[in-house]
C-alpha cells in the first residue's frame, strides 16, 4: 500500500458539490492499494498510521499520535499514488491494484479502522472527489508498507 498522509487543522471531501465527510485536527490520508496488497497488508498500513508520531508533544517535538490526540482521519482513496511516469509524460497507473481488489482494500481499511479509532471519516471510492485541507505544519509524509 502506498499513502501519503497530511497532519491537517482541518480536511474535507466534497463530491458533486456536497461535503461527504470533513475532519478537525488529524491526518488526511491519500491511499492506494497495490495488486500484491492483502487485507493483513492493510491491517499493518492502519496500525502504523494510527502510532505514527506526527503530533507536538508539550515541549514542540513531534512526539504523539493521532491516538495520542484524539484527532480525526479522513482517509481517501486515491490510485494514482501508483503513477509512473518515467516512460514519458503521460503516467501509467498499471502499479495500482485493479478496481475491485483497490475497493475491497479500500473498504477493509476503513472498517479496520473505524475497530481501533473512534474518528474516521471517509471519501467514496471511485469518485470525482475535491479534497481540501489546511495542511498544519505543513507536515507530509510519504508511507509504503509491503
Amino acid at each position: 500500500m502506498i499513502a501519503v498522509l497530511q497532519r491537517v487543522r482541518q480536511a474535507r471531501v466534497d463530491i458533486a458539490g456536497q461535503t461527504r465527510s470533513a475532519i478537525q485536527a488529524g491526518l488526511l490520508v491519500l491511499v492506494c492499494a497495490e495488486p500484491a496488497d492483502t487485507a493483513a497488508i492493510a491491517e499493518k498500513f492502519v496500525d502504523k498510521i494510527l502510532k505514527l508520531r506526527v503530533f507536538a508533544d508539550d515541549a514542540g517535538k513531534m512526539n504523539r499520535s493521532v491516538q495520542d490526540v484524539n484527532g480525526g482521519l479522513l482517509i481517501v482513496s486515491q490510485f494514482t499514488l501508483a503513477a509512473d511516469a518515467s516512460g514519458g509524460n503521460r503516467p501509467s497507473f498499471t502499479g495500482a491494484a485493479p478496481p475491485e481488489l483497490g475497493r475491497q482494500l479500500y473498504e477493509h481499511v476503513l472498517r479496520y479502522a473505524r475497530s481501533r479509532h473512534p474518528l474516521v471519516e471517509q471519501g467514496e471510492f471511485g469518485a470525482d472527489m475535491q479534497v481540501s485541507l489546511v495542511n498544519d505544519g505543513p507536515v507530509t509524509i510519504p508511507l509504503r508498507i509491503a
